[in-house]
């Protein structure tokens, strides 16, 4: 599993470098906030969404602190066979503090 920080995670979105965001919290965390662009898949529903999960460009997926992410990324990558899935380190909480202060977090 690869990691990405907030602000490479920045950079990228910056550049229009072709990825995909996916936030892994429940709906109850996401209504607090999130990342601008993500989408929203419960870990608990993850399998039945994996249509929303592309393999064609690079997938970060992200939770409150990391640990839920960094979970389904494994699962994707060991159960699923993808190749293309990053943790953002330390969750929505990270990018908070390093990258978007008006981002609220649950």
């Amino acid at each position: 599993m690869n990691n990405i920080s907030p602000k490479d995670l920045k950079d990228w979105i910056d550049s229009s470098k072709d990825h995909d965001i996916i936030d892994v919290r429940e709906p109850w965390e996401r209504e607090v906030g999130y990342i601008d662009g993500s989408e929203h898949i419960v870990m608990n529903l993850l399998t039945t969404s994996l249509d929303k999960i592309r393999k064609d460009c690079d997938v970060v997926v992200y939770c409150r602190s990391g640990a839920r992410s960094a979970a389904v990324a494994h699962h994707l990558e060991t159960q699923l066979g993808y190749t293309n899935i990053h943790n953002l380190e330390g969750g929505i909480t990270a990018w908070a503090e390093q990258v978007d202060p008006n981002c609220e977090v649950a």
